[in-house]
């Protein structure tokens, strides 16, 4: 059944529709897909998926904007136990398995491509065995570009999934993913040794951290930032950090810590420096404050064999957040790569 597109609370120009997702043990799990219409239409064979952060959703206009001047129609989903998708009896941010994510991203994608035009895109020849077109062959239709792009523990989700399930998308944009654990491979697997039994019986156990609100005091308007945030669905100290959620990030890391050979061209976005601690500093309005981009950097170029890797100096956690001139500088390289890999001619 096609979803009930409403319109959505970042106004006109945006909808939003829930997305209901049987769970093989009968229930059901709740996620939002928000889409953008722009005044002149994008083309219907160029779309773009997005996965906002963990304690996040979907709130940047200008994102959507940016994609649809590129010619791309624009998606965003707010997973399960976010934003959007936050219910009464919700843990906000929490799910046990990265991979309880699989079924709502294939559903979004579902209805992304059922969407009028996409199945009756346009027709070329089919492929012969080099890979270049055959002159004179049967016309076989064309898939559309699918772009699955990813923010922080968003962006370690889109890849991780594009990984596993080879084919689905053709494009991935990480911007800023947590592919791996603060300071080195041997942290992670210290935390996660010592979380596994605690996660097996109290999974939803909250594991006693100081509140930090430094992201959330560098973007938002009501701290200085830019950004008009709803707190309902972006609380200022973020959810409860919950042992079950936290292994399941280091699980997820770890099985991309083996490679995951994905065989899509890749794009990581993240910014030149990290400044972390446990004090507000003006300087980390011109720095990740959440994760180590050292280690984001080194485990980036595992991804797969295509991976271009754009480090933007003076970008915030979300780069594409970060003050004007250095977003706009995000937003060219990032122009510069759909120019390479998602030309509007179709040929690289």
């Amino acid at each position: 059944m096609d979803p009930q597109w409403q319109p959505d609370v970042l106004g006109p120009g945006y909808e939003s529709a829930t997305l209901e997702t049987p769970l093989p043990d009968g229930g059901v799990r709740v996620a939002t897909l928000v889409r953008h219409l722009p005044a002149q239409p994008a083309p219907t064979d160029r779309v773009v998926l997005f996965l906002h952060g963990w304690s996040d959703y979907f709130f940047n206009r200008e994102l959507a904007a940016f994609w649809a001047d590129e010619g791309f129609s624009f998606y965003a989903l707010d997973l399960h136990n976010h934003g959007r998708s936050l219910r009464p009896s919700s843990l906000g941010g929490y799910v046990g398995d990265l991979s309880e994510y699989d079924l709502e991203l294939e559903h979004a994608l579902a209805v992304i491509l059922r969407m009028p035009g996409h199945a009756d895109g346009p027709v070329a020849p089919p492929k012969n065995p080099t890979g270049s077109r055959q002159a004179g062959s049967p016309a076989a239709r064309v898939e559309p570009a699918v772009v699955l792009m990813g923010h922080s523990t968003g962006g370690l989700v889109a890849a991780w999934w594009a990984g596993r399930h080879p084919g689905r998308v053709t494009h991935l944009v990480l911007n800023s993913p947590w592919l791996e654990f603060h300071g080195s491979p041997l942290l992670r697997r210290a935390l996660s040794a010592s979380l596994r039994p605690i996660a097996r019986r109290w999974p939803e156990a909250r594991v006693p951290l100081p509140e930090r609100n430094f992201y959330w005091r560098s973007i938002s308007t009501s701290a200085g930032g830019e950004w008009e945030l709803d707190d309902r669905m972006r609380p200022p100290g973020a959810f409860p950090v919950r042992v079950g959620w936290l292994q399941a990030v280091l699980a997820a890391q770890r099985e991309l810590s083996r490679g995951l050979r994905i065989d899509v061209p890749v794009l990581v976005l993240l910014s030149a420096r990290s400044l972390n601690g446990m004090l507000w500093r003006e300087a980390m309005r011109r720095a990740d404050a959440v994760l180590d981009v050292r280690t984001m950097a080194d485990r980036a170029r595992t991804l797969g064999g295509n991976v271009s890797l754009e480090t933007i100096d003076g970008g915030l956690h979300d780069v594409l957040l970060s003050p004007p001139p250095v977003r706009q500088e995000a937003y060219r390289r990032l122009h510069a790569w759909i120019a390479a890999h998602l030309p509007a001619d179709g040929v690289p």
